[in-house]
């Protein structure tokens, strides 16, 4: 017996190329779209053969093995033209009920391999989808990028959820919260959470990749003459050596001061030399700014080489 060829690409639409992600993503959007539950009472016939179409073409489209037996009846058949079962295929047997979940162009290729999509027979069908996934920003301070740590958080007044921020994470890292999305419908698992790292600034320390760096200002005489300085780091106060003759710009580096990397070690800190003059020299400092412009090689009238 003949029965109309469905183009199940064409349903979810896709492209025949299409991804197992690409079909998981269209399912949900289009069977949220149109579950009969969801529809006014006026519609909701209309949306449960819809919906069945979506269903069917996604049972076969998310199996590999049925997806391949599909693919191979080749693109010579369009969108309601008669399509003649091979042999042994044709109309289910007596107890199948094709009116449920499937059409029987289905039925006369998979027989009553209905899968995880629903259940059809006499007692009529159970329909049911995953939940959508959601997608949400996570912000994360300095010190949770240092140490790790576990939060807890609300989305859209729901149950809070326990994220834990393992070390390695970045500035744009994704972590998956498995089975924390939104909420199946009849009986259908519910999807996942995915959480967009964003990292919060911070007033003294900036975000580069693995290292962090620094601003670190410096009196003209310390530049001149060398010093040793004491500087804050996230690790704790340390003491540098700032040698003579330091120049403005250039960047010390302190080892392993960094961000703990993703298998081991960390990244780098780094201090950026900022010489600072004073706004309003008291007239000691003044003094001594003009003794240092009487005696020093750079002429007054021209930019120091």
């Amino acid at each position: 017996m003949a029965v109309k060829f469905r183009d199940y690409y064409e349903v979810l639409g896709l492209p025949r190329t299409a991804t197992v992600d690409e079909i998981k993503r269209a399912y949900r959007q289009l069977a949220r779209k149109h579950h009969p539950d969801l529809q006014p009472a006026a519609e909701r016939v209309k949306a449960a053969e819809r919906f069945k179409e979506i269903n069917e073409a996604h049972e076969v489209l998310s199996d590999p093995v049925k997806r391949a037996r599909y693919d191979a009846l080749g693109q010579q058949w369009k969108g309601g033209d008669d399509f003649q079962p091979a042999s042994g295929g044709g109309k289910a047997p007596a107890e199948w009920d094709a009116s449920g979940d499937v059409s029987e162009f289905f039925a006369s290729l998979f027989g009553r391999d209905v899968g995880r999509t629903g259940r059809a027979g006499r007692g009529g069908a159970r329909i049911s989808f995953p939940g959508n996934d959601v997608e949400a920003e996570l912000p994360v301070t300095l010190d949770e990028l240092l140490r790790g740590g576990k939060r807890r958080i609300s989305l859209d007044g729901r149950q809070d959820v326990e994220v834990t921020i393992p070390l390695g994470v970045r500035d744009q890292t994704v972590l998956r919260l498995a089975g924390q999305g939104g909420a199946g419908m009849g009986g259908g698992p519910p999807g996942d959470l995915y959480l967009h790292i964003r990292v919060v600034g911070h007033p003294r320390y900036r975000v580069a990749g693995d290292d962090i760096e620094m601003d670190l200002s410096l009196a003209p005489w310390q530049a001149v003459l060398g010093a040793a300085v004491q500087v804050e780091t996230p690790d704790g106060p340390v003491t540098l050596t700032i040698r003579p003759g330091t120049q403005a710009g250039r960047r010390l580096r302190l080892r392993d001061r960094g961000l703990p990397l993703s298998g081991n070690g960390r990244g780098d800190l780094y201090a950026l030399i900022r010489i600072v003059v004073p706004e309003h020299p008291t007239a000691a400092e003044r003094a001594a700014y003009e003794t240092l412009k009487r005696e020093s090689s750079s002429p007054a009238d021209r930019p120091a080489q």
